[in-house]
């Protein structure tokens, strides 16, 4: 029944649908969760308060762009939105790792905090782990759809 509720999207364009379930959904509801938080804050800080610090509101906003684009490609699955999500996720890392070291060298640069500043400290420096758990989730999704149907365990992913 291609039409039932839960049932991969008509398309999919991966053999199987590991993440749709488990850590693929968790990783999904925290990026959906980083993007509403990250779009809200620069919201309010480019409206409000951006003569005060344009850059570190533009980069809160940019952040919540790369995380609603990792949110969509983690959700729709498949091949395209796998890749989809590993551009996102490394765009994400780049970021947290170039606006992190910077928010620590030149403070002035950033005279409010982004979601990136620190590595993400003022977010308990989860905008520096989820990258990581990111890639390694898709990575595991890749393995599994490379391998033979034979090999593939619906219940471990």
């Amino acid at each position: 029944m291609a039409d039932r509720l839960g049932a991969p999207a008509a398309g999919s364009d991966g053999p199987t649908d590991h993440g749709s379930r488990g850590p693929g959904r968790v990783l999904v509801a925290l990026y959906g969760t980083f993007a509403l938080a990250a779009g809200a804050r620069a919201a309010v800080q480019l409206a409000t308060q951006f003569d005060e610090a344009p850059v570190a509101y533009l980069l809160s906003a940019f952040s919540a762009v790369v995380y609603l684009v990792a949110t969509i490609g983690l959700a729709r699955g498949g091949r395209g939105g796998r890749r989809t999500a590993v551009v996102a996720v490394l765009v994400e890392l780049v970021g947290v790792l170039v606006v992190g070291t910077l928010s620590l060298l030149d403070r002035q640069a950033f005279p409010d905090a982004t979601v990136w500043s620190v590595y993400g400290q003022g977010y308990g420096f989860i905008p520096l782990v989820l990258p990581v758990l990111g890639l390694l989730w898709l990575r595991h999704l890749a393995e599994l759809d490379a391998a033979p149907p034979d090999e593939q365990d619906p219940g471990a992913a």
